[in-house]
């Protein structure tokens, strides 16, 4: 049912609220919802047939940046998944879609990595290389296992070119044990950064046999297989400090609109998934800006 839910909010959702002409402003102080919030609830649970075990809430309405259009944010949560997705209504509470704007006065890139903490985070590569990829992602989600190989085998073609920072982004509604590996691999980052790698190689190559029950314990021998002290380390993964650096990139995630991972930032350009060719299409992109006469005479040829 979720999933209907999300595979819908991904196309653009333009859908009529109600029939009639109904009245609103951005919501206030008070916590009862607006008229059209209301509307947005029932016309969202009649659509998709939500009963009363999911919650559906519809966030205050606000101004967006184009006048005479609100936002809002929808929360759906049915058991332990819970999906969120920005939508847009009009002010007379009769539209409702989902999409994204886009102001082409501001250069969207430049304002993503004005907005990501790079540093204090694990970093793989020439730090002068030209291209950087913000990785958010969680250690126990399949498709980000999928782009742990993808950059595993693709890295080595560009040497000197890209490098990578990891950030971590656990999804524990989802996975049960993400946020474990997430303070672990802190954790790692923190006794000697370089081993960060190393157990995220074998997180990633081990996934299928962790478990919410043995994730503790898997942590520990990954630890110990990359070189670590098996005591300090567990008293890392005791303490507070690793778990707030992971709540601290968490956060970070949000503010960038991350809400599913993997989510990839290639110099600023954002990418959902474990594409190759389309990692490599940006990588391409970025490089080939750096040297337009060798681009121009590839784009040439016929």
């Amino acid at each position: 049912m979720l999933g209907q839910l999300t595979a819908t909010l991904a196309a653009a959702l333009f859908v009529s609220v109600a029939a009639a002409q109904l009245p609103s402003a951005p919501a206030t102080g008070s916590s009862a919802p607006t008229q059209t919030q209301k509307n947005i609830e029932a016309y969202l649970r009649n659509l998709y047939a939500f009963g009363s075990d999911v919650s559906v809430i519809v966030g205050p309405l606000k101004e967006s940046q184009i006048e005479g259009i609100l936002e809002t944010n929808i929360d759906v949560t049915v058991g332990d998944n819970k999906q969120k997705a920005k939508f847009y209504v009009s002010k007379d509470g009769r539209y409702l879609f989902r999409g994204e704007l886009s102001d082409m006065t501001k250069d969207p890139l430049a304002e993503n990595l004005t907005q990501i903490h790079m540093s204090d985070a694990p970093t793989l590569g020439d730090p002068k290389a030209p291209v950087t990829i913000v990785e958010y992602s969680d250690f126990e989600c399949p498709v980000c296992r999928n782009l742990h190989d993808v950059l595993r085998g693709m890295l080595p073609n560009y040497a000197g070119k890209v490098r990578v920072i990891f950030k971590d982004f656990p999804l524990e509604q989802l996975h049960p044990w993400a946020r474990t590996a997430a303070i672990a691999g802190r954790c790692a980052y923190q006794q000697r950064p370089e081993a960060f790698w190393k157990l995220y190689d074998l997180v990633y190559d081990n996934q299928e046999v962790i478990s919410a029950a043995n994730a503790w314990t898997k942590m520990v021998d990954y630890a110990s297989q990359s070189g670590l002290d098996a005591e300090a380390f567990k008293g890392c993964m005791a303490g507070p400090k690793a778990a707030a650096a992971v709540n601290a990139s968490h956060a970070n995630g949000e503010q960038l609109e991350v809400n599913s991972t993997p989510t990839l930032f290639v110099n600023g350009r954002r990418m959902v998934g474990a594409d190759e060719r389309l990692l490599q299409q940006f990588i391409n992109y970025e490089l080939a800006k750096l040297n337009p006469t060798k681009s121009a005479e590839r784009a040439s040829k016929p």
